[in-house]
């Protein structure tokens, strides 16, 4: 492919992608020949009429979870996730692999391949029925799934994983060296910070789904650098939930990675302490925010970014209500990033193991928790947004399946809230698996879900080692 008709297939291939899966869910309740799905008809066929124009023909293909156009993978946005995730699950209900459109598609061309969509997802032999449909239909084939295309596709997926554990490890690496620094005394340059968070805003923006996952492994040895780390990457894709641009998410994601610098300044016998802290100690400890301030002003380099880092540092532990620490002699609204920082520090720490608590707390619990102080210690609307970005069962969970096997989530649907897709770690005899994948929003020939969750479980009771199914 040259690389004009690949610009032009990356500038169009989300709205094609994301224009076929509305007509098709709009189709699903009513009858095509509706208005709003003729009109949605029309702008489809101006689209794929200017890409076929200049490529011949559009080969549309679903490999795994991703979809491909003319062989140039297609990522999505956010904002569209809900319609590939669609589209998506009906690609595979009919075990189909691929559509083809060449020369000049007709809107009533479209309309006839909907219809026979449709109507395949009734029966028995869905793919077989939908191709003979099609057959009559002029410019439009349908192919099946391509095993071997498959592997490769799973190649390119290790390849991904690869960088997006790379990018978090070398996040921890960083931060572990610049906290050094900051104990030592020694200047830090933040524009190297700045490459560092932009590498992660670049991923998350991306990849989502697989960098927050990584943010589920709790490193005991190396909290204090691992905490700063997941606190940006959960602070960075809140902000992408709430619509801010990548300016504002760079900014944000180095605020929260510079949150808790001046911890670098309280006593490494009082940080580590495997017991409950002393009076004095809390006093201690509680200084920490305003020694961050100190040493981020310190920093090299110093900018607009450093004095929102800096409030960040300062913030992060003053509550909605005014409650928390530092203690100030009149109250004020915290900053925006501070607000989303907060939520982020609170269930990073709650689900991680310190040095004085071995045992941590389940996400499910620290959700629970967490909720309680919603309107009152923490932002309502943003714990909100927070809560639907994480799931009803965040990544990490473990759970329990009605087939009796043990599985951890890694990843959540959006439009089934409650089924998210799930790593199966033990069979229903308690013996351990090779790490199967389900996706639990996948249904039956009798239109029922095959899998739920009875309940979830505390991973340290059955000790395991989310790191070691994680990477």
């Amino acid at each position: 492919m040259s690389s004009e008709n690949k610009t032009m297939v990356e500038q169009h291939g989300k709205t094609i992608i994301n224009q076929l899966a509305a007509i098709i869910r709009t189709s699903q309740i009513h009858d095509p020949s509706n208005v709003a799905v003729l009109q949605a008809l029309e702008k489809l066929t101006e689209i794929l009429n200017a890409v076929i124009a200049e490529t011949d023909s559009i080969f549309l293909e679903l490999v795994g979870d991703y979809f491909f156009i003319n062989e140039s993978r297609v990522k999505f946005s956010m904002e569209n996730l809900m319609n590939f995730d669609h589209l998506a699950r009906e690609f595979k209900k009919l075990k189909l692999g691929s559509v083809t459109f060449e020369g000049k598609v007709s809107k009533e061309t479209l309309q006839d391949f909907v219809k026979a969509f449709i109507s395949a997802a009734f029966s028995g032999e869905p793919f077989e029925d939908l191709s003979d449909a099609v057959y009559k239909i002029e410019g439009i084939s349908v192919g099946a799934p391509r095993v071997q295309k498959q592997q490769v596709v799973s190649n390119q997926v290790d390849d991904i994983k690869r960088t997006v554990k790379k990018t978090y490890f070398n996040a921890v690496s960083f931060t572990k060296g610049v906290m050094g620094k900051i104990r030592n005394g020694e200047q830090v340059n933040i524009k190297k910070a700045k490459r560092v968070v932009q590498s992660m805003v670049d991923i998350l923006m991306q990849e989502e789904e697989l960098l927050m996952g990584m943010t589920a492994i709790k490193d005991y040895d190396d909290y204090t650098y691992h905490h700063s780390v997941n606190v940006s990457i959960v602070s960075i894709a809140l902000g992408q939930r709430l619509g801010m641009t990548r300016q504002m998410l760079l900014e944000l994601g180095l605020v929260a990675l510079f949150h808790d610098a001046g911890k670098m300044q309280v006593p490494t016998e009082v940080l580590n302490k495997p017991a409950a802290f002393t009076e004095e100690e809390w006093k201690i400890v509680k200084r920490h925010p305003i020694w961050g301030v100190r040493a981020i002003l310190r920093m090299k380099g110093f900018d607009y970014i450093s004095v929102k880092a800096a409030i960040g540092a300062y913030e992060h532990h003053i509550r909605l209500d005014d409650s928390g620490y530092p203690k100030r002699t009149r109250p004020m609204k915290t900053d925006l990033y501070s607000r989303i920082i907060s939520i982020s520090d609170q269930y990073d720490g709650m689900t991680a193991a310190r040095v004085y608590s071995r045992t941590p707390m389940t996400p499910e619990k620290a959700l629970s928790l967490m909720m309680e102080r919603a309107g009152t210690q923490l932002d309502p609307l943003l714990f909100k947004f927070f809560v639907n970005m994480v799931g009803v069962y965040p990544v990490g969970t473990a759970v329990m399946l009605n087939t009796r096997q043990m599985a951890l989530v890694y990843g959540n649907n959006m439009m089934f809230p409650d089924k998210p897709r799930v790593m199966v770690i033990t069979d229903s005899q308690g013996k351990k698996t090779n790490g199967m994948l389900l996706d639990l929003s996948e249904k039956g020939e009798d239109g029922k879900f095959k899998f739920s969750i009875m309940k979830t479980l505390d991973p340290a009771k059955y000790k395991i080692n989310l790191a070691e199914y994680m990477l």
